[in-house]
């Protein structure tokens, strides 16, 4: 049985796949914006919003878990004390993401991950 089991594979083995959420989601918090396909921008979304959570605990633990799954340091620090401030008040909900045009080489559905 496969009850509760349901993860975004894309496509790609546990390490590749890990490597590519925590690299979108450092550059999602970087430039507050990323245009990729429609199967990655909902996969990275709940990490990114596990970061935005971290952030706004604002404790040691906190910043250790974000330090370790967010590839610059730079970004975490950008995460404790701008993006943590910034959602201060919401509960949740801190991406959104918005279906553009196919992409033209092959037709893949694109949407832009954005910070809300």
């Amino acid at each position: 049985m496969r009850h509760q089991k349901k993860r975004y594979r894309l496509a790609k083995p546990a390490d590749q796949r890990k490597a590519l959420l925590r690299s979108l989601t450092t550059e999602l918090l970087r430039y507050g914006k990323i245009l990729v396909t429609e199967a990655r921008a909902k996969a990275v979304r709940s990490h990114c919003d596990r970061m935005i959570t971290l952030g706004k605990r604002g404790d040691l633990h906190a910043r250790r878990q974000a330090e370790a799954w967010v590839f610059d340091t730079l970004v975490c620090r950008k995460l404790f004390s701008e993006l943590a401030q910034t959602y201060r008040e919401r509960n949740g909900g801190y991406t959104r993401v918005v279906k553009t045009a196919p992409r033209r080489g092959d037709g893949a559905p694109m949407a832009v991950l954005m910070l809300s």
